[in-house]
């Protein structure tokens, strides 16, 4: 680690050409504050891998400067990882009252609430974190509490803006705190993180409010049940389903764990607000009218087990799709989840559903939560920073938003493109980028975290492909000789009672391989299993243009 007392450090271990998993660390001297902590989930190359966090090893070589975490919002992508940090790091966590809720979840999932010390914040909160002086403002997001950051150190300030648009009217009344960021920006601002998810878009982003004239109208239209799809950590959209519920008379159904934790939270801390008795149970649908019933689902982004898929397939227990029913998909696919989310709509329109959907003025069912090139270029002008980093996209996101802040005014070589492990530094009012440290991916599968690589995930690959063939290899001990013919079971590759001929061509040539090697080399395993691997891959890639994976076992008897 670096140990200028005077040098101030500026770098991401997550967030940068990806979206997801963010987690950005400020440094001055030899006081450290992380900002956020996610997850992110993986696409279909990642066999079996659940989760995707930051690579910390930096962070645990570094244990003793860091001060603390401070949570800009209470999305997965910014608190997902949060669980797997404590395991390692336990240092106090700095977050709004709903993005602890959420926090908290997580933590009694994994038993850590007793041993971890949560500290609520607000946009008027002071921390002094070793020589860091950390101070927030209010941003407009799709979830409740969300907060940009300020961090003051003797090198001067610097602004991470967290995720934000510009939404004048918003659903929630939380205001972005305009007059305080031109306050802040009015003081000087050395640099400004800056979240380039919409960079590519033109405008300003659409106001919730138009979901809500949309939402009013299918709600009026609707005949049979009523399902809504959303992210269940957009309280908003919530708040909306149960205000046009109550005014078209329907019950309200929660389905999927995530969105019953995530509203049971917003109603225990007071962001959503539910008459008593307008709740009912999945069992009690089918005791009212199907005109009575709205059911408020998880499965938006088209993950195969949430409840609109199995919903979509027929599967879910107790509760089905008839021709007639209304589906809303509030919620716009994240990049890489576009196929999955057709499936699930082309599987709900056979079933005869009414299916809504799409994003913008003509659906109107979802507007975004990240600012488009308007909204950005307003942060950047409100801040007037003299170097600029935009985050939190990938790198054609990154690249428009510099040339957003190269409009505006911002130096075109005060502006730094990075990647994770990227460290700017900033000595005597001076940036350079000249320096890295470790990071990457750390995969969570099942309770193991960290513990598969390249290799498992090559093989898993290649099982998934080509499938896998065990060949069964009976050894005398004295004699050093094969004793039975080879036995081969194959799974994924060919099914056996049609492949006979190739089977027994295979244990005939690996009858063979063994014994040519006769009184040279039977007594070293690992060269016969290699042998047999090589003769036996050449000729299935030969006959089938396959390669399954080959596992050659030796048993002595």
């Amino acid at each position: 680690m670096r140990t200028n007392d005077n040098l101030l450090s500026i770098f991401a271990l997550g967030g940068i050409n990806e979206i997801g998993k963010n987690m950005y660390v400020i440094q001055y001297g030899e006081d450290m504050v992380i900002i956020d902590c996610g997850g992110k989930f993986p696409d279909e190359s990642l066999l079996g891998i659940d989760l995707i966090i930051p690579d910390m090893t930096y962070l645990e070589e570094n244990r003793e400067h860091i001060r603390g975490l401070v949570v800009t919002h209470g999305h997965e992508d910014h608190i997902g990882g949060i669980p797997y940090f404590l395991k390692k790091i336990n240092v106090p966590i700095y977050a709004t009252k709903f993005t602890l809720g959420l926090i908290e979840l997580k933590l009694e999932e994994h038993r850590l609430v007793r041993d971890t010390t949560l500290i609520p914040i607000d946009s008027r909160s002071e921390l002094e974190l070793g020589q860091i002086k950390v101070f927030f403002f209010k941003v407009s997001h799709s979830i409740p509490d969300c907060l940009g950051i300020v961090f003051e150190t003797p090198e001067g300030t610097v602004v991470h803006t967290g995720d934000f648009k510009f939404d004048l009217t918003p659903e929630n009344n939380q205001y972005s705190d305009i007059h305080k960021m031109a306050e802040i920006g009015k003081k000087g601002v050395l640099a400004l993180v800056s979240e380039s998810t919409n960079a590519e878009r033109p405008g300003l982003t659409p106001s919730e409010r138009i979901v809500a004239g949309h939402m009013d109208e299918a709600f009026m239209k609707a005949q049979g049940k009523l399902f809504i799809s959303t992210f269940a950590s957009n309280v908003n959209r919530v708040q909306q389903v149960v205000n046009y519920a109550i005014k078209t008379n329907r019950k309200l159904v929660l389905l999927g764990r995530s969105m019953v934790n995530v509203v049971s939270v917003a109603i225990e801390r007071g962001y959503i607000d539910i008459p008593e008795g307008m709740l009912i149970d999945v069992n009690d649908i089918d005791k009212i009218s199907p005109e009575r019933v709205a059911i408020l689902c998880t499965g938006s982004q088209g993950e195969p087990m949430a409840a609109l898929a199995r919903l979509a397939s027929g599967s879910y227990r107790g509760v089905s799709i008839y021709p007639g029913d209304t589906v809303i998909l509030a919620a716009s696919p994240i990049p890489g989840n576009e196929k999955d989310v057709s499936r699930i709509i082309n599987n709900l329109f056979q079933l005869g559903a009414n299916v809504i959907y799409g994003s913008g003025s003509s659906t109107g069912m979802h507007v975004s939560g990240h600012g488009y090139q308007e909204d950005l270029k307003l942060m950047i002008t409100l801040m007037k920073p003299t170097y600029f980093i935009p985050i939190h996209g990938e790198y054609r996101m990154l690249h428009h938003h510099r040339l957003l802040a190269v409009s505006v005014g911002v130096e075109k070589e005060n502006t730094f493109i990075i990647r994770n492990g990227d460290v700017v530094d900033i000595e005597h009012g001076v940036a350079r980028q000249t320096r890295d440290i470790p990071s990457g991916d750390t995969y969570v599968d099942g309770m193991g975290v960290g513990d598969i690589g390249e290799m498992v995930l090559r093989d898993r690959k290649q099982l998934s492909e080509d499938g896998m063939l065990v060949i069964v290899l009976t050894l005398s001990k004295n004699e050093q000789k094969l004793i039975s013919d080879p036995d081969t079971i194959t799974r994924g590759f060919v099914y056996v009672k049609d492949s006979e001929e190739l089977i027994k061509e295979v244990n005939r040539l690996v009858k063979k391989t063994v014994n040519d090697m006769r009184g040279e080399n039977l007594r070293q395993w690992n060269v016969i299993k290699q042998n047999v691997k090589k003769t036996v891959g050449q000729f299935l890639f030969k006959e089938t243009k396959r390669k399954p994976m080959i596992l050659p076992i030796i048993i002595e008897i």
